[in-house]
């Protein structure tokens, strides 16, 4: 299997931290995004998108990073089946690319990718917005967490999928500390191995 991606990217770094949490061995490809590497011709006909990650897998061509880390934990304790442990899983990652997310880019737009692309001063308007957004949402994961050792009980996808995004507060500036389930869940999750992996790679970039 061969993946494109990026590995700063926290859409990356969930499916390395799968991939490396499975033992799956995957060929790595570097879309660099700040060249314009996912807007060359070659790219778009991988993904008309132009967002990494994609999966090349024979003639399986998967982009959208929660289908990549689903299809890459099918049938492991990754990928609850049963009914209710599969809902929680859902909802966490529903969760994070409807509500986290959008909050996190905000500021990582504004205190990372401004200065590294070379567009302009940040917005602080739009960092305490985006400030604002994660401390309320950290909250509501923060109770979640209580009595939890992870998201859905045990170890899932869920849990990389978060934990991908939440790696990336300290360097937007960010704080997860004052919130101490979801402080004490993400170094537990970026204790794992493979977490630690995905982390190196994205610092080597």
């Amino acid at each position: 299997m061969k993946l494109y991606d990026f590995p700063f990217s926290p859409n990356s770094r969930k499916v390395r931290a799968v991939a490396y949490e499975l033992g799956i061995a995957l060929d790595h490809v570097r879309v660099d995004l700040l060249e314009g590497g996912s807007r060359t011709p070659a790219f778009l006909a991988l993904n008309p998108n132009g967002r990494v990650p994609v999966l090349e897998d024979g003639d399986l061509v998967l982009w959208e990073s929660t289908a990549i880390i689903r299809y890459l934990a099918a049938g492991t304790a990754l990928a609850p089946t049963e009914r209710r442990a599969a809902a929680e899983v859902d909802r966490w990652i529903a969760w994070q690319l409807a509500h986290l997310h959008p909050a996190m880019r905000k500021v990582a737009f504004e205190r990372i990718v401004k200065p590294l692309t070379r567009q302009g001063p940040p917005d602080q308007a739009q960092i305490a917005a985006g400030t604002a957004e994660f401390d309320t949402l950290t909250a509501i994961l923060d109770r979640e967490l209580a009595g939890k050792a992870y998201v859905a009980g045990a170890l899932t996808v869920a849990d990389f999928a978060l934990a991908a995004h939440y790696s990336l507060a300290e360097p937007c500036g960010l704080d997860v500390a004052r919130h101490r389930e979801v402080d004490a869940w993400l170094a537990r999750v970026c204790s794992r191995d493979s977490m630690k992996r995905a982390l190196t790679d994205a610092r080597a970039r």
